[in-house]
Protein backbone atom coordinates (compact mmCIF):
# COMPACT_ATOMS: atom_id res chain seq x y z
CA UNK A 1 0.00 0.00 0.00
CA UNK A 2 1.27 3.70 -1.03
CA UNK A 3 3.03 5.15 1.98
CA UNK A 4 1.75 8.44 3.62
CA UNK A 5 4.96 9.61 4.17
CA UNK A 6 4.62 11.05 0.97
CA UNK A 7 1.73 13.17 1.72
CA UNK A 8 -1.78 11.65 1.65
CA UNK A 9 -2.90 8.69 0.60
CA UNK A 10 -2.79 8.16 -3.36
CA UNK A 11 -6.67 6.81 -3.09
CA UNK A 12 -7.40 10.12 -1.05
CA UNK A 13 -5.70 12.17 -3.14
CA UNK A 14 -7.65 10.40 -6.14
CA UNK A 15 -10.96 11.16 -4.58
CA UNK A 16 -9.51 14.68 -3.87
CA UNK A 17 -8.48 15.52 -7.11
CA UNK A 18 -11.54 14.63 -9.33
CA UNK A 19 -14.18 16.76 -7.10
CA UNK A 20 -11.77 19.40 -7.11
CA UNK A 21 -10.95 18.85 -11.14
CA UNK A 22 -14.96 18.88 -11.00
CA UNK A 23 -15.76 22.29 -9.68
CA UNK A 24 -13.04 24.03 -11.93
CA UNK A 25 -14.49 22.36 -14.71
CA UNK A 26 -17.86 23.42 -13.76
CA UNK A 27 -16.27 26.98 -13.59
CA UNK A 28 -14.72 26.34 -16.95
CA UNK A 29 -17.90 25.45 -18.59
CA UNK A 30 -19.62 28.29 -17.57
CA UNK A 31 -16.45 30.33 -18.79
CA UNK A 32 -16.45 28.35 -22.54
CA UNK A 33 -19.94 28.96 -23.11
CA UNK A 34 -19.44 32.74 -21.95
CA UNK A 35 -16.60 33.04 -24.55
CA UNK A 36 -18.65 31.61 -27.41
CA UNK A 37 -21.70 33.62 -26.52
CA UNK A 38 -19.38 36.77 -26.60
CA UNK A 39 -18.44 36.40 -30.09
CA UNK A 40 -21.08 34.72 -31.53
CA UNK A 41 -23.48 37.06 -30.62
CA UNK A 42 -25.96 39.13 -32.96
CA UNK A 43 -22.88 38.17 -35.70
CA UNK A 44 -23.22 36.06 -38.75
CA UNK A 45 -21.56 32.79 -39.38
CA UNK A 46 -19.08 34.43 -41.42
CA UNK A 47 -18.33 36.97 -39.17
CA UNK A 48 -17.23 34.81 -35.98
CA UNK A 49 -13.89 34.65 -35.07
CA UNK A 50 -12.97 31.05 -36.42
CA UNK A 51 -9.79 30.72 -34.83
CA UNK A 52 -10.99 31.58 -31.41
CA UNK A 53 -13.66 29.16 -31.68
CA UNK A 54 -11.79 26.92 -32.29
CA UNK A 55 -9.07 27.25 -29.44
CA UNK A 56 -11.86 27.60 -27.11
CA UNK A 57 -13.41 24.45 -28.14
CA UNK A 58 -10.62 22.03 -28.13
CA UNK A 59 -9.65 23.68 -24.99
CA UNK A 60 -13.40 22.48 -23.51
CA UNK A 61 -13.48 18.73 -25.22
CA UNK A 62 -9.90 18.21 -23.88
CA UNK A 63 -10.68 19.52 -20.29
CA UNK A 64 -14.19 17.16 -20.93
CA UNK A 65 -12.48 14.10 -21.95
CA UNK A 66 -9.52 14.49 -18.85
CA UNK A 67 -12.88 14.37 -16.82
CA UNK A 68 -14.50 11.16 -17.96
CA UNK A 69 -11.21 9.38 -17.87
CA UNK A 70 -10.63 10.76 -14.27
CA UNK A 71 -14.14 9.67 -13.16
CA UNK A 72 -13.27 6.10 -14.72
CA UNK A 73 -10.14 5.98 -13.42
CA UNK A 74 -11.62 6.67 -9.94
CA UNK A 75 -14.61 3.97 -10.42
CA UNK A 76 -12.03 1.41 -11.31
CA UNK A 77 -9.71 1.82 -8.92
CA UNK A 78 -12.43 2.03 -6.03
CA UNK A 79 -15.47 0.02 -6.89
CA UNK A 80 -14.96 -2.75 -10.12
CA UNK A 81 -11.16 -3.31 -8.69
CA UNK A 82 -11.09 -2.51 -5.29
CA UNK A 83 -11.35 -6.13 -3.77
CA UNK A 84 -9.12 -7.40 -6.51
CA UNK A 85 -6.17 -5.38 -7.54
CA UNK A 86 -2.80 -6.44 -5.40
CA UNK A 87 -2.12 -3.63 -2.98
CA UNK A 88 -5.48 -2.38 -2.83
CA UNK A 89 -7.14 1.12 -4.57
CA UNK A 90 -3.93 2.82 -3.42
CA UNK A 91 -1.75 0.52 -5.59
CA UNK A 92 -3.82 0.78 -7.85
CA UNK A 93 -3.79 4.63 -8.00
CA UNK A 94 0.17 4.12 -8.01
CA UNK A 95 0.35 2.33 -11.00
CA UNK A 96 1.51 4.68 -14.28
CA UNK A 97 0.82 2.16 -16.02
CA UNK A 98 -2.67 1.59 -15.78
CA UNK A 99 -4.37 2.70 -19.10
CA UNK A 100 -6.19 5.26 -17.83
CA UNK A 101 -3.35 7.32 -16.36
CA UNK A 102 -1.54 6.95 -19.57
CA UNK A 103 -4.60 8.16 -21.44
CA UNK A 104 -4.91 11.06 -18.76
CA UNK A 105 -0.78 11.93 -19.24
CA UNK A 106 -1.73 12.55 -23.07
CA UNK A 107 -4.41 14.93 -22.93
CA UNK A 108 -2.22 16.78 -20.06
CA UNK A 109 0.08 16.93 -22.40
CA UNK A 110 -2.12 17.98 -25.42
CA UNK A 111 -3.67 19.94 -23.06
CA UNK A 112 -0.29 22.02 -22.24
CA UNK A 113 1.22 22.47 -25.52
CA UNK A 114 -2.27 23.76 -27.02
CA UNK A 115 -2.57 26.58 -24.00
CA UNK A 116 1.39 27.25 -24.08
CA UNK A 117 1.29 27.87 -28.53
CA UNK A 118 -1.65 30.22 -27.61
CA UNK A 119 0.69 32.36 -25.24
CA UNK A 120 3.58 32.17 -27.91
CA UNK A 121 1.20 33.06 -30.70
CA UNK A 122 0.05 36.16 -28.55
CA UNK A 123 3.88 37.16 -28.19
CA UNK A 124 4.72 37.31 -31.45
CA UNK A 125 1.39 38.73 -32.56
CA UNK A 126 2.07 41.71 -30.26
CA UNK A 127 5.99 41.94 -30.73
CA UNK A 128 5.50 41.36 -34.47
CA UNK A 129 9.31 39.48 -34.90
CA UNK A 130 10.19 35.72 -35.14
CA UNK A 131 13.73 36.22 -33.03
CA UNK A 132 11.40 37.03 -30.09
CA UNK A 133 9.65 34.02 -30.03
CA UNK A 134 12.63 31.88 -30.86
CA UNK A 135 13.23 30.85 -27.33
CA UNK A 136 9.84 30.10 -26.44
CA UNK A 137 9.72 28.04 -29.29
CA UNK A 138 12.69 25.82 -28.54
CA UNK A 139 10.96 25.73 -24.98
CA UNK A 140 7.95 24.44 -26.45
CA UNK A 141 9.27 21.70 -28.52
CA UNK A 142 10.84 20.67 -25.71
CA UNK A 143 7.59 20.86 -23.66
CA UNK A 144 6.89 18.44 -26.64
CA UNK A 145 9.53 16.15 -26.64
CA UNK A 146 9.36 15.44 -22.82
CA UNK A 147 5.90 15.07 -23.04
CA UNK A 148 5.94 12.53 -25.67
CA UNK A 149 8.64 10.28 -23.85
CA UNK A 150 6.36 11.18 -20.19
CA UNK A 151 3.91 9.00 -22.00
CA UNK A 152 5.70 6.52 -23.34
CA UNK A 153 7.54 5.73 -20.82
CA UNK A 154 4.09 5.57 -18.54
CA UNK A 155 2.58 3.38 -20.78
CA UNK A 156 5.59 1.04 -20.97
CA UNK A 157 5.91 0.57 -17.64
CA UNK A 158 5.59 -2.13 -15.31
CA UNK A 159 2.69 -2.60 -13.03
CA UNK A 160 3.81 -1.25 -9.12
CA UNK A 161 2.68 -0.86 -6.05
CA UNK A 162 5.11 1.45 -5.34
CA UNK A 163 3.38 4.81 -5.17
CA UNK A 164 6.60 6.75 -5.47
CA UNK A 165 7.25 5.40 -9.04
CA UNK A 166 6.43 8.62 -10.77
CA UNK A 167 9.22 10.36 -8.54
CA UNK A 168 12.08 7.97 -10.00
CA UNK A 169 15.05 8.34 -12.02
CA UNK A 170 13.46 5.70 -14.44
CA UNK A 171 10.00 7.76 -14.97
CA UNK A 172 10.48 11.11 -12.79
CA UNK A 173 13.42 12.62 -15.29
CA UNK A 174 10.79 13.42 -17.95
CA UNK A 175 7.99 14.95 -15.31
CA UNK A 176 10.90 17.06 -14.01
CA UNK A 177 11.59 18.25 -17.45
CA UNK A 178 8.19 18.68 -18.88
CA UNK A 179 7.15 20.32 -15.84
CA UNK A 180 9.80 22.87 -15.59
CA UNK A 181 9.85 23.82 -18.94
CA UNK A 182 6.23 24.28 -18.77
CA UNK A 183 6.73 27.09 -15.99
CA UNK A 184 9.64 28.65 -17.78
CA UNK A 185 8.01 28.80 -21.03
CA UNK A 186 5.17 30.34 -19.83
CA UNK A 187 6.29 32.88 -17.50
CA UNK A 188 8.81 33.71 -20.38
CA UNK A 189 6.33 34.53 -22.79
CA UNK A 190 3.83 35.69 -20.78
CA UNK A 191 6.15 38.02 -19.32
CA UNK A 192 7.49 39.12 -22.67
CA UNK A 193 3.38 39.50 -23.87
CA UNK A 194 2.83 42.29 -20.70
CA UNK A 195 6.26 43.80 -21.12
CA UNK A 196 5.02 44.83 -25.01
CA UNK A 197 1.53 45.89 -24.16
CA UNK A 198 3.09 48.26 -21.06
CA UNK A 199 5.71 49.70 -23.75
CA UNK A 200 2.67 50.37 -26.22
CA UNK A 201 0.44 51.84 -23.46
CA UNK A 202 2.54 54.06 -22.22
CA UNK A 203 3.16 55.08 -25.91
CA UNK A 204 -0.65 55.65 -26.54
CA UNK A 205 -1.15 58.89 -24.31
CA UNK A 206 -4.66 59.24 -24.63
CA UNK A 207 -7.27 58.08 -22.16
CA UNK A 208 -9.28 56.24 -23.98
CA UNK A 209 -6.41 53.85 -25.19
CA UNK A 210 -5.31 53.58 -21.48
CA UNK A 211 -8.59 52.71 -20.42
CA UNK A 212 -8.74 49.97 -23.76
CA UNK A 213 -5.02 48.64 -22.95
CA UNK A 214 -4.53 48.28 -19.03
CA UNK A 215 -7.68 46.17 -18.50
CA UNK A 216 -6.49 42.90 -21.17
CA UNK A 217 -2.70 43.78 -19.68
CA UNK A 218 -4.26 43.05 -16.03
CA UNK A 219 -6.18 39.92 -17.57
CA UNK A 220 -3.01 38.71 -19.22
CA UNK A 221 -1.00 38.99 -15.79
CA UNK A 222 -3.65 37.37 -13.74
CA UNK A 223 -4.04 34.29 -16.31
CA UNK A 224 -0.18 34.02 -16.14
CA UNK A 225 -0.11 34.18 -12.63
CA UNK A 226 -3.00 32.00 -12.11
CA UNK A 227 -0.96 29.07 -14.51
CA UNK A 228 2.12 29.71 -13.40
CA UNK A 229 1.21 29.37 -9.52
CA UNK A 230 -0.40 26.00 -10.75
CA UNK A 231 3.20 24.87 -12.22
CA UNK A 232 5.23 26.03 -9.64
CA UNK A 233 3.30 24.23 -6.96
CA UNK A 234 3.81 20.78 -9.16
CA UNK A 235 7.51 21.49 -9.13
CA UNK A 236 7.60 22.14 -5.30
CA UNK A 237 5.27 18.32 -4.88
CA UNK A 238 7.58 16.28 -7.33
CA UNK A 239 10.88 18.07 -5.48
CA UNK A 240 9.80 16.45 -2.28
CA UNK A 241 8.07 13.74 -3.58
CA UNK A 242 5.05 14.29 -2.31
CA UNK A 243 1.46 12.47 -3.36
CA UNK A 244 -0.12 16.27 -4.26
CA UNK A 245 1.47 15.88 -7.21
CA UNK A 246 -1.58 13.31 -8.57
CA UNK A 247 -3.93 16.24 -7.47
CA UNK A 248 -1.97 19.35 -8.83
CA UNK A 249 -1.85 17.07 -12.25
CA UNK A 250 -5.40 17.01 -12.58
CA UNK A 251 -6.40 20.62 -11.76
CA UNK A 252 -3.87 21.52 -14.56
CA UNK A 253 -5.97 20.74 -17.31
CA UNK A 254 -9.54 22.79 -16.26
CA UNK A 255 -6.96 25.87 -14.92
CA UNK A 256 -5.44 26.20 -18.59
CA UNK A 257 -8.65 26.37 -19.86
CA UNK A 258 -10.01 28.61 -17.54
CA UNK A 259 -7.04 31.52 -18.02
CA UNK A 260 -7.81 31.20 -21.85
CA UNK A 261 -11.37 32.07 -21.26
CA UNK A 262 -10.51 34.97 -19.10
CA UNK A 263 -8.49 36.91 -21.55
CA UNK A 264 -10.67 36.21 -24.10
CA UNK A 265 -13.73 37.20 -22.42
CA UNK A 266 -12.02 40.61 -21.21
CA UNK A 267 -11.02 41.18 -24.95
CA UNK A 268 -14.89 40.46 -25.93
CA UNK A 269 -16.44 43.35 -23.14
CA UNK A 270 -13.69 45.95 -23.79
CA UNK A 271 -15.28 47.49 -26.44
CA UNK A 272 -13.65 50.91 -26.93
CA UNK A 273 -10.41 49.03 -28.21
CA UNK A 274 -12.14 46.38 -29.89
CA UNK A 275 -9.76 46.30 -32.97
CA UNK A 276 -6.69 46.53 -31.13
CA UNK A 277 -7.47 43.08 -28.36
CA UNK A 278 -8.45 41.06 -31.03
CA UNK A 279 -4.73 41.97 -32.73
CA UNK A 280 -3.35 40.85 -29.37
CA UNK A 281 -5.36 37.19 -29.30
CA UNK A 282 -5.53 35.91 -32.59
CA UNK A 283 -4.74 38.90 -35.57
CA UNK A 284 -1.21 40.55 -36.72
CA UNK A 285 -0.75 44.43 -36.23
CA UNK A 286 1.83 47.14 -36.76
CA UNK A 287 2.60 48.31 -33.79
CA UNK A 288 5.44 50.80 -34.75
CA UNK A 289 2.77 52.35 -37.69
CA UNK A 290 3.76 56.33 -37.21
CA UNK A 291 0.49 58.80 -37.33
CA UNK A 292 -0.68 60.25 -40.23
CA UNK A 293 -0.01 64.11 -40.43
CA UNK A 294 -3.23 64.79 -41.00
CA UNK A 295 -4.66 63.10 -38.40
CA UNK A 296 -2.26 64.26 -35.40
CA UNK A 297 -5.12 63.40 -33.01
CA UNK A 298 -5.79 59.57 -33.86
CA UNK A 299 -5.84 57.67 -30.92
CA UNK A 300 -6.41 53.84 -31.82
CA UNK A 301 -5.99 51.48 -34.89
CA UNK A 302 -7.59 51.41 -37.88
CA UNK A 303 -9.01 48.07 -39.31
CA UNK A 304 -6.74 47.77 -41.98
CA UNK A 305 -3.78 47.25 -39.64
CA UNK A 306 -5.86 44.07 -38.91
CA UNK A 307 -7.02 41.08 -41.58
CA UNK A 308 -10.67 41.24 -41.47
CA UNK A 309 -11.22 36.99 -41.60
CA UNK A 310 -9.00 37.12 -38.25
CA UNK A 311 -11.32 40.17 -36.53
CA UNK A 312 -14.68 40.04 -38.01
CA UNK A 313 -16.16 42.26 -35.22
CA UNK A 314 -19.08 44.08 -36.00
Amino acid sequence: MASTDNGIPLDTAAIMSTVLEGILYGFSVLMFIGTIWTFTYKKRVRDVNRPIAAVATLLFVLSTVHMVVDIIRVEDGLVKYRDTFPGGPAAFFADVAQETFVVKTAIITMHTLLGDAVVIYRCYVVWQSFWVIILPCMMWCGIATFGTCMVYDFSQALTTSNAESVFTNETGRWIAAFISFTFATNLFSSGLLAYRIWVLERKVSTIRARKGIMPILRALVDAAILYSATTCSAIICFARSNNGLYVIGDLINPIISIAFYIVLIRIAINQNTQEFLSAVCVGTIEVERSTPPHLPTQTGYGQNDIPSWLTAQK
